[in-house]
This record gives C-alpha cells, sequence and structure tokens, in this order.
C-alpha cells in the first residue's frame, strides 16, 4: 500500500532526476550531480563498469550554479564528458581488433594499452577536439543556414535585412531541416542505430528511477524510450531561441551596418556565434522549467516538438541493453550512497573499472527520487 502510494504521488507531481545520461558506443554514461559512470557491454558479454567521483566547477564554483549560466556550464561539459566516454566506449568495444592493429604495426602490449587510456583522459587533445566538433556543429548549424537564408532571399527577390524576422526565420527553418536530414541520414549506419537503441534504453532506465521502481530490466521494458529532458529536446529549444533571440537583437543592434553587404554577413556569423551562449543559457532553463511543468498543457506543447524529434534518435533496446543502461544509474546510485559523495568537501574516490557478469552484481541502494530531484 505504501509502495503504491508513493507511485501516485510521484505520478501526480511529475519530478524528474538530476541524474541525466548519453549513450555511447555498446553502452550508457550516466552522471548524477557528484558521480560519473560509463557502463559498457563488452564482446565476451560482460558489463565493464568504469567508475568516478564527478567533482565539476560548480562544487568549486558557486556562481556557476545560477540561472542561465549553469546552462552554458552544462553544454561544456557534457561535450567533454560525451568524448571522454565515447572514447572510453570504443576502447572497450572494439578492443581485441584495435589491439591486433597496433600489434601489426610494431607497438608493445604496454605501449597499445597506455594510448588507450590517455584517450580516455580530459586533457588539452580533449578540448581541442571539442574545438573542431565545436567548429564543425558552427559551419553546419550557424554559416550554413545563414547563407542559405540569404540566398533564398535573393532568388526570391525579397528585401530580407539581418534586421528582419523573416531572415532569422527561414534561417531557423533551414537550421532544424539540416538536423532532421543529418539525424534521419545516420541512422541507417548500423553502429549508429544501436547508439540510438543504447539512447532509448537511458531513457528507460531514468524514467524507472523517477517512478520509484526497482531498477531490473522487467519494470523498465514498460516505460518510454521518450523523455522531455533529453539532449535532443534542449536542440530543439536552440533552434526556437536562436531564431527569436536573433530577431530582437539585430533589429536592436545594427551588426555591421555601415560594412559591405559580404563583410557585414561574416561579421553577423560571429555574432550568432558568441550569443549561442545566451541562447544555450536561456534553452537550459527552458526546458528545466517545461519539465518541472509537464503537466500543464503549454509545457506539454512546447515539449512536443523536441519529443517528435527523440523519435529519430531513440529506438526500442533489446534487453541486453536495458541492463546495460540500468547497470550505468544503478551504479551511479551506488557512488552517491556508499561514499555520501554530496557531503564532499573535495575528491575522495578515485577512478576505478570493474567487470560484472549480470545487474545483480550491482548493490542495490536506498536512495529515492527526492535526493536527486532538479
Amino acid at each position: 500500500m505504501k509502495s503504491i502510494l508513493k507511485r501516485i504521488i510521484l505520478i501526480t507531481t511529475k519530478q524528474y532526476t538530476s541524474i541525466g545520461g548519453q549513450a555511447v558506443i555498446e553502452g550508457v554514461m550516466m552522471r548524477s550531480p557528484n558521480a560519473f559512470v560509463v557502463a559498457v557491454r563488452k564482446p565476451d558479454g560482460s558489463i565493464r563498469l568504469r567508475r568516478d567521483q564527478w567533482y565539476g566547477l560548480s562544487r568549486k564554483l558557486d556562481f556557476l550554479k545560477k540561472p542561465f549560466l549553469r546552462g552554458i556550464l552544462m553544454l561544456v561539459e557534457t561535450m567533454a564528458n560525451g568524448l571522454v566516454s565515447l572514447n572510453y566506449s570504443a576502447n572497450i568495444a572494439m578492443a581485441e581488433e584495435e589491439r591486433e592493429k597496433a600489434l601489426k604495426k610494431g607497438k608493445t602490449i604496454e605501449e597499445f594499452e597506455a594510448s588507450q587510456k590517455k584517450k580516455e583522459k580530459v586533457d588539452l587533445a580533449t578540448f581541442l577536439t571539442m574545438g573542431v566538433s565545436f567548429a564543425f556543429g558552427i559551419g553546419l548549424f550557424v554559416f550554413v543556414p545563414h547563407a542559405v537564408a540569404f540566398f533564398i532571399g535573393d532568388l526570391l527577390g525579397k528585401d530580407w535585412t539581418l534586421d528582419s524576422f523573416a531572415f532569422h526565420a527561414v534561417d531557423g527553418v533551414v537550421k532544424a531541416m539540416i538536423f532532421v536530414a543529418y539525424i534521419w541520414g545516420i541512422s541507417f549506419i548500423k553502429d549508429v542505430y544501436r547508439v540510438f537503441q543504447y539512447h532509448g534504453a537511458e531513457h528507460k532506465s531514468i524514467a524507472t528511477f523517477e517512478a520509484g521502481m526497482d531498477l531490473t530490466v522487467e519494470n523498465a521494458r514498460k516505460f518510454t524510450k521518450l523523455h522531455p529532458r533529453c539532449g535532443t529536446s534542449f536542440i530543439f529549444f536552440l533552434i526556437l531561441i536562436s531564431i527569436l533571440l536573433f530577431s530582437a537583437v539585430f533589429t536592436l543592434i545594427p551588426v555591421g551596418a555601415n560594412l559591405p553587404p559580404i563583410l557585414r554577413h561574416v561579421v553577423a556569423v560571429l555574432f550568432k556565434v558568441a550569443l549561442m551562449l545566451p541562447v544555450a543559457g536561456i534553452s537550459y532553463e527552458l526546458i528545466k522549467f517545461s519539465g518541472k511543468c509537464s503537466t500543464q498543457w503549454w509545457a506539454k506543447a512546447m515539449a512536443a516538438p523536441g519529443m517528435l524529434l527523440q523519435k529519430l534518435t531513440t529506438k526500442e533496446p533489446d534487453d541486453q541493453q536495458l541492463e546495460v543502461a540500468l547497470s550505468s544509474i544503478k551504479a551511479v546510485l551506488h557512488l552517491e550512497e556508499k561514499y555520501n559523495l554530496k557531503d564532499a568537501k573535495s575528491k575522495i574516490i578515485n577512478l576505478e573499472e570493474i567487470d560484472i557478469k549480470h545487474l545483480t552484481d550491482i548493490e542495490t541502494t536506498n536512495s529515492s527520487l527526492k535526493e536527486f530531484l532538479e
């Protein structure tokens, strides 16, 4: 009776956990406020857990927890965590194949293992990779839509200037079309399709915890592969806010008004890149707010386009993939409780890797949703 009452309360209040994740190659990364775990299915069928304490910048610099700033920090940390997790999962999932290639090139086992470990660290190379990825994203989702909007206006004989809403609306529509086409295209790649399945498994495992149910494959199967706080929904808000913010800012500020047309557009694109930081901050606050008010009709309307996009980025997982995702969130909860990480004033545990055979090999904790509310 107590358990049923608890679930009724959770359903009616509909609150979301501060635990978030990301699908990686043959696995799932989960991060709670103070713990960081990557779970990967190894070729031999066992699950490798990479467990560590998360002691990010927000723990050291309180002002980064403030609204709007925390969204920017989340974006940077997500990119860094994502690269580390992807490199790690690739090393584990393709270890044998990579080892054979390295040995054929004359490397020793020790040299190979050292190079693999180096890929898993957040160092200068990680941030350089982030920089390249960011530049590619800016080119594809800022420069190209801007140029296409300009040429469409020119083709149709429309006098779309940088201070017109129409220009930025077309820019946003083109941006959305590129994103959808890109996701749709890569979904046909076998390895990407499996990552999208793990993405669905990540959502199901988080939903199981948010429902106050035991973290088992049987329970996780019941939930949808869609989640309102997904990164895909975040991208929808990025596109929407960029249209509104760019339209407002370029109307109020005559960016490059006295420059030649081509140079003015170059300056405008660079200005848009700088504005992506406040866009990220605003988008993060919106997705959090709509999640907290998810029972309201307007919140459902706001979340609908992002949820629709998730049908492209998530696929129905199988039981083995659910087990990996559940292992990741269960391990995160275990670290939080065992070491009382929420009260830790410094980094008290070090990175460790363990192999488990089944989800049940991870100790069950007494952690509840109320301890990890957004």
